[in-house]
């Protein structure tokens, strides 16, 4: 009998999203569409800061090898465009394979090490936003969430022991995958290390990745005033700093693409004095809607034009493929190059060597 109420829980949050998209489509002509077309400029040059900081972090670990930041880019818009419009962040690993392929003699716990560094400005933000957004007296506590209309969340919420447990699952998950990597555990935590280089040189990290994510950080400020202008909310400080605080928790609830549901349940209940309910409610998947479909076409667009891939899956195929094959390299004990060609034999306990030929790659400039 307990399977019957998250069923309709189901039921009803998909009928709550729908509704919201088909209010969405009959208000088109009330959007002010040169507010909306500014807003997701202003969202590119989010991104395109974004990739530019991730592209000093790789540069401060690979200082020694010539790579192109296009390519940075390119792999930076494909992972936000699939993960606007697929679930449990696939992106992430499209973004992982892209970049890694990008850079000749780069291996992937440092790539990924490299994720981390732009993090470190995020969380900080993110914490300060929801502090702000909790003294609103608007936005729902999380003992509130599980009366939400978005299953995901309300239902994580509402089971709290559920939660917990996964919570401690993905812990014991984590705690077995470093065991199994403490057999080479030297060379792992030597290529993490030199993924998180420009940490090491406070100033080159303010100036080069910081300063640049304070920038993308007021673009994307900007780009959401104009959105919720353009869908008649009303733009304002503080009700950018909700958008973002919806954001923070829609992105920590990953089962649907971009948080669907539960960032259309939150914005519905937060703004629900600022306008008319139909108003909100075309708000709230509007502004998703507009911005998946946005990035999803500059993804994709990177990925067949500067990768010269046809589509997603055959990048997540070619990602699989390559990822298999360094670990059977690392098995074997040897270090393969971008193409996947064997460059040389090393023994498990030393550092990776800079391939021969990295220093300049076809053309490659290291600043562009």
């Amino acid at each position: 009998m307990p399977a019957l109420p998250a069923s309709a829980s189901v039921g009803q949050s998909i009928s709550s999203f729908f509704d919201a998209v088909g209010q969405f489509f009959a208000d088109l002509a009330a959007v002010h569409w040169p507010a909306l077309l500014l807003a997701l400029i202003f969202f590119g040059f989010n991104l395109t800061l974004r990739s530019r900081a991730f592209f000093h972090s790789l540069r401060a670990a690979y200082p020694a090898v010539a790579f192109q930041w296009r390519r940075v880019w390119g792999a930076y818009f494909a992972a936000v465009g699939f993960n606007n419009v697929v679930p449990a962040r696939g992106g992430d690993v499209i973004k992982l394979f892209l970049t890694r392929s990008s850079i000749p003699g780069s291996r992937y716990p440092t790539v990924a090490a490299a994720f981390f560094v732009e993090s470190i400005f995020d969380a900080t933000v993110g914490v300060l936003v929801l502090i702000f957004a909790f003294t609103q007296g608007i936005f729902p506590k999380p003992p509130d969430f599980s009366k939400l209309s978005s299953f995901d969340i309300s239902y994580l919420a509402e089971h709290f022991r559920l939660t917990l447990f996964l919570i401690t699952a993905l812990a014991l998950v984590g705690l077995v995958v470093f065991a199994m990597l403490s057999v080479r555990a030297r060379a792992f935590w030597s290529r993490v290390r030199q993924g998180v280089t420009i940490l090491s040189d406070r100033r080159r990290y303010l100036r080069e990745v910081a300063a640049l994510q304070s920038v993308a950080w007021l673009c994307r400020f900007a780009a959401f005033w104009l959105l919720l202008d353009a869908f008649r909310v009303g733009g304002s400080v503080r009700n950018v700093l909700l958008v973002f605080a919806v954001n923070q928790i829609a992105g920590a609830v990953p089962f649907t693409p971009g948080g669907a549901g539960v960032q259309q349940a939150l914005l519905v209940k937060v703004f629900a004095f600022s306008g008319p309910t139909a108003v909100v409610a075309a708000y709230s998947v509007g502004q998703q809607i507009a911005i998946a479909a946005f990035t999803a076409l500059m993804g994709l667009g990177a990925v067949v034009f500067i990768f010269r891939f046809r589509s997603f899956k055959e990048v997540l195929h070619a990602g699989r493929a390559s990822r298999d094959a360094e670990r059977a390299a690392e098995q074997a004990g040897v270090l393969l190059g971008e193409d996947g060609a064997r460059l040389s034999p090393r023994p498990f306990d030393e550092d990776p060597p800079t391939p021969p030929g990295a220093q300049r790659r076809r053309g490659a400039r290291a600043r562009y």
